[in-house]
């Protein structure tokens, strides 16, 4: 399969190695040399046009199935997904991979609309809204070490509660963002291998849009953010420094003799 799109990564970038791969794949996968359905280099040619470990490839390729842009078949290869009617803008559906100040930029900005959606939603909320997110809650509570179904619960409960704010615009926007939502709860609570922490600051949230207490609903959400964004923040930095470390030991084996 032709991979002259492809280029060796740069040994002085200061981006992360991992992250720098995604990227070109991303790129790569987009420009129509591959098409949907259809499989993509080994793991074994990208490294080879990469210059890289395979396991660094591997690592690049699991924030593409994150992100739902390749699916990875079991014992037959890595195959770019087909269009999918809920994948986002590029922009946004792949901001994590897209350098530390996307990514900040993207947090910020869902911190702000989530903070809104929950003052929204704990005033105009029915007892059809506030069923579905206790039953969201409780599957969050339910799902103890199964980090996918927390990831799955999670998510829906946003996206219920932004549907409870009754405002068109800022659910689209949130609904817009699914991918970014599954790629930073998964980061979150892979990191810390717990989800209670986060479970428990949801609470609050319901209880206060039961209560329709939009203030409260803004202050239990404010907190949930804040908590979260340093949660994420911490995990992309231990990203970093784990792929600028890959990549000094890259660089030393291939200048050893």
């Amino acid at each position: 399969m032709e991979t002259r799109l492809l280029q060796r990564v740069d040994p002085t970038s200061r981006e992360p190695v991992t992250t720098e791969i995604a990227r070109k794949l991303v790129a790569y996968l987009l420009s129509g040399t591959v098409q949907p359905g259809e499989k993509i280099p080994s793991e074994r040619r990208l490294a080879e046009v990469f210059g890289v470990g395979r396991s660094i490839v591997r690592e690049a390729l699991k924030s593409l199935t994150l992100l739902g842009l390749v699916e990875v078949r079991q014992g037959d290869g890595t195959y770019l997904k087909r269009p999918d009617s809920e994948l986002l803008p590029q922009a946004i559906e792949w901001g994590l991979l897209l350098g530390v100040k996307r990514t900040t930029d993207l947090v910020e900005v869902r911190r702000h609309l989530e903070v809104i959606c929950a003052g929204l939603a704990a005033e105009r909320r029915d007892e059809t809204a506030l069923a579905d997110l206790r039953s969201l809650l409780g599957k969050m509570r339910a799902a103890g070490r199964d980090a996918n179904s927390f990831v799955e619960a999670d998510i829906a409960f946003h996206l219920r509660l932004a549907q409870a704010a009754e405002n068109q615009a800022l659910s689209e926007i949130l609904s817009s963002i699914r991918s970014l939502l599954r790629v930073w709860i998964a980061r979150v609570i892979g990191a810390a291998g717990d989800s209670s922490p986060s479970y428990e600051e949801h609470v609050p949230i319901l209880e206060a849009v039961e209560r329709g207490d939009a203030a409260a609903a803004r202050e239990a959400m404010e907190v949930h953010m804040a908590r979260a964004s340093k949660r994420l923040a911490a995990t992309l930095e231990s990203d970093g420094l784990r792929q600028s470390g890959a990549r000094r030991s890259a660089q030393s084996a291939s200048t050893s003799p």
